[in-house]
């Protein structure tokens, strides 16, 4: 290439590409979750706590494989809030997805969430049956908005300051500490909520925690923004790096 040539940008991904790694994504991370849940009910079944351990140790784990095996195809989003926080940041600055690739985001990831959970149910040989585990109190809900918040402001933080490499060990870092800081052991994404009712197990949710659960987790992605724009005033101009860089060359 010569100095007069000019240099192409890159371009996203096709979007069917990108909605396949979300499904795809998603539904091994609720695989990830609930699969790890039952084992641990199975392994241990007369301690909670290290049942806890057990579930959040191997999401934490297979979060950050996940992020590094489909991020650089679609973002590793994963996360219906962190696509809507993706569409609201960029917007202004022309960066991130366009509102009709955020409803195919969400979609994608809804249906994986749930495919997930039949998965893992499969696997296991517990059946398919809904939650019956209900978890809605005053500290679960605020703890789902503290859990979100968190999340947005450290996945935007790093990609502005162009450290999104870090994003595999550092959101599976952040994922398992609220398990255990938050007393609703740290949700935090609307479609992994769906996907949970759908296993009666020990990472279920009962339908009627899911609304109060989506609605905090909503709440909690206003809030994280706000932070965000105070520390970081132009996040929204790393957009296009949420969860980490997914572009091909031009």
């Amino acid at each position: 290439m010569t100095a007069s040539e000019p240099i192409s940008a890159p371009i996203p991904n096709p979007l069917w590409r990108r909605l396949f790694a979300e499904f795809l994504g998603t539904g091994l991370l609720v695989a990830t979750v609930v699969g790890s849940g039952i084992a641990a009910q199975q392994l241990s079944p007369n301690d909670i706590g290290i049942q806890l351990i057990e579930n959040s140790t191997a999401t934490v784990f297979g979060l950050g494989i996940l992020i590094l095996m489909l991020g650089p195809v679609s973002g590793a989003h994963f996360n219906p809030v962190v696509s809507l926080a993706d569409w609201s940041l960029g917007r202004g600055s022309g960066n991130g997805l366009s509102l009709r690739d955020v409803g195919g985001y969400v979609l994608a990831q809804l249906v994986g969430a749930i495919a997930g959970s039949v998965l893992a149910n499969i696997m296991f040989g517990v059946g398919q049956h809904i939650s019956t585990k209900h978890r809605v109190t005053s500290g679960h809900l605020v703890g789902e908005v503290v859990a979100t918040s968190g999340l947005i402001i450290l996945i935007f933080a790093l990609a502005r300051t162009h450290r999104g490499a870090l994003s595999a060990p550092a959101v599976g870092a952040y994922i398992g500490a609220a398990y255990w800081f938050t007393s609703s052991t740290s949700f935090a994404n609307p479609a992994v909520t769906v996907g949970r009712i759908f296993s009666d197990t020990f990472a279920g949710i009962a339908p009627g925690s899911v609304g109060g659960f989506i609605a905090m987790q909503l709440i909690g992605l206003v809030i994280g923004l706000g932070v965000l724009l105070v520390l970081y005033p132009d996040a929204g101009s790393a957009a296009d790096e949420v969860v980490i860089p997914h572009t091909t060359p031009a």
